[in-house]
């Protein structure tokens, strides 16, 4: 499930003076989107309309910018999986009536109607997994959080109005404010998952700092709906994913994550080595030394930390065999 940034259309109604404030303000909106992406989630930008289109200065649209970017922000906007209008590939009534007939239910910043604030607002009442984003094109947009009156009709037919509170970002900075709500996300999404084979499938996406062996496949899917191991495996995943993504330099150090790392004695290693060497995706054959206790189960979860980006993991299931208990 992505993560969605409704994008907040009446920021575009600024225009950037020129084309050196508007580059200023993509910039600023490239390093908002980077930081939600940062924490984990594939994001999806919604769009009141076609992203493209955007005007951003006097005789300036996004694809003129596009030409003067530099290529890893054109790149990044390029491969940004965009959607619009707002309610592409959302089933909610209520969400395409918000968009399609504002005269019945309708939201308003200072005065003016907001249609991409009010999906967000909305979104969020039915998931937790929506921020509206704007371009830092006035200064009532840099802050954390919009305030907007959201008017409706009551059951009598009678108008009702009260002031709303949704979850905005403009800066990097008031994404790091929002980590929490992402967090929830996060653990949404692995609570969701119903068995071993979805987790295979789906690795790339809930683990994009892993790679897996081939011999995993078979042990992840064994794994049915229900068995008391399934999330326990998904959580112990999920938190050699985190320490990956944070992995920069020096030893692979668990310290401080939610798991509890051991390694083999030499005489278990001397005579169990070929149990714990396992083919990996580029091609070499790596002893699986290191791994994590899964001890209400007796599993075990092996791994191997390459280098800061290459974490690789090599076994899941049962404790493999040692000199002290050979199955």
């Amino acid at each position: 499930m992505d993560f969605d940034l409704i994008l907040n259309e009446l920021s575009l109604r600024n225009p950037a003076p020129n084309e050196q404030v508007a580059q200023q303000r993509m910039s600023e909106l490239i390093k908002t989107i980077k930081a939600v992406k940062a924490q984990g989630v594939k994001v999806s930008l919604r769009t009141k309309e076609d992203f493209h289109t955007i005007i951003l200065a006097p005789n300036y649209p996004l694809r003129h910018w596009l030409n003067d970017a530099d290529q890893v922000e054109r790149l990044f906007i390029k491969t940004l999986a965009t959607k619009a209008p707002f309610s592409t590939n959302i089933a909610n009534p209520e969400i395409q009536e918000i968009e399609n007939n504002v005269s019945l239910s309708e939201f308003r910043h200072q005065g003016e109607i907001a249609i991409g604030l009010g999906i967000a607002y909305v979104l969020n009442t039915i998931t937790i997994n929506t921020i509206a984003i704007s371009l830092l094109s006035q200064e009532c947009w840099d802050s954390n959080h919009v305030k907007l009156e959201f008017r409706c009709l009551d059951e009598y037919g009678e108008m009702i109005s009260k002031i709303v509170e949704i979850i905005h970002a403009s800066r990097s900075s008031h994404v790091q404010e929002h980590t929490s709500l992402i967090q929830q996300h996060q653990e949404r999404i692995y609570q969701n998952v119903s068995d071993g084979l979805e987790v295979w499938n789906r690795r790339e996406e809930l683990f994009p700092n892993l790679e897996f062996c081939d011999v995993v496949r078979k042990q992840l899917e064994d794994i049915r709906t229900g068995q008391l191991e399934l999330q326990p495996v998904v959580s112990i995943l999920f938190e050699l994913h985190k320490c990956s993504k944070d992995w920069n330099n020096g030893y692979f150090n668990l310290d401080g994550y939610s798991v509890e790392e051991s390694g083999e004695s030499k005489p278990t290693l001397d005579k169990y080595f070929k149990e714990r060497t396992f083919r990996c995706p580029d091609g070499k054959d790596r002893l699986f030394d290191r791994h994590i206790k899964l001890r209400f189960c007796n599993w075990r979860i092996h791994f191997f930390a390459v280098k800061p980006g290459q974490v690789i993991i090599g076994y899941v299931g049962r404790h493999l065999p040692t000199v002290k208990h050979t199955t």
